[in-house]
């Protein structure tokens, strides 16, 4: 996706250890309307598919998630890093590795927002490592969920979680692919650039 491209080389920061902070638009302040553009994007790309609900993690994800969800008309449900005590009844959980945070997490989903047979569509801010995704596919089986594919604003192409998800099959479009980055320049090179 151009526009997304062309706003992580404006305003995206490469910094050291394959971190690019992109936080000024993406994950912590929010450019709605670039939020908008990527959901019309992904409803083009998951047309295909059918799609029940959204499922993303808590927190960078929600954003995109929520405004995505406008062009699916469907509900978003977030997995939680935390149990809360007004989270009731039964919940699906798993860990989950951050490469951001360097830390493992346990997540949760109650059992009455992902049902058997839900078309699930996953969206999420990054790509690295795919840890998130893949424990999100484990929730979405876990729950005996369909899922109908998964949405990435941004993939680090050089690290191997995309390559692993489109080994196994899995619709995954990645609205920007990074082949490489470097944070002594700041370059940032696209595939298919």
């Amino acid at each position: 996706m151009k526009l997304l491209e062309e706003r992580i080389l404006k305003d995206g920061l490469v910094k050291s250890g394959n971190v690019l902070k992109v936080d000024s638009f993406l994950n912590h302040q929010m450019d709605i309307a670039l939020f908008q553009e990527m959901g019309k994007e992904w409803k083009r790309l998951f047309a295909d598919v059918p799609v029940d609900r959204i499922l993303t993690i808590e927190a960078s994800g929600i954003g995109i998630a929520a405004v995505a969800a406008q062009y699916f008309n469907v509900p978003v449900v977030f997995a939680k890093k935390t149990q809360s005590i007004n989270l009731d009844g039964s919940v699906y959980s798993t860990k989950i590795q951050s490469f951001t945070h360097q830390r493992v997490y346990d997540v949760i989903v109650s059992r009455k927002y992902l049902s058997p047979g839900d078309n699930v569509l996953i969206i999420d801010d990054f790509l690295a490592n795919g840890c998130a995704v893949e424990g999100l596919l484990e929730i979405v089986e876990t729950a005996g969920a369909k899922l109908s594919g998964v949405g990435i604003a941004i993939e680090k192409g050089f690290q191997d979680g995309g390559k692993r998800l489109r080994e196994r099959g899995i619709k995954l479009e990645s609205l920007a692919i990074i082949d490489s980055m470097d944070a002594e320049s700041g370059s940032i090179c696209f595939r298919n650039q």
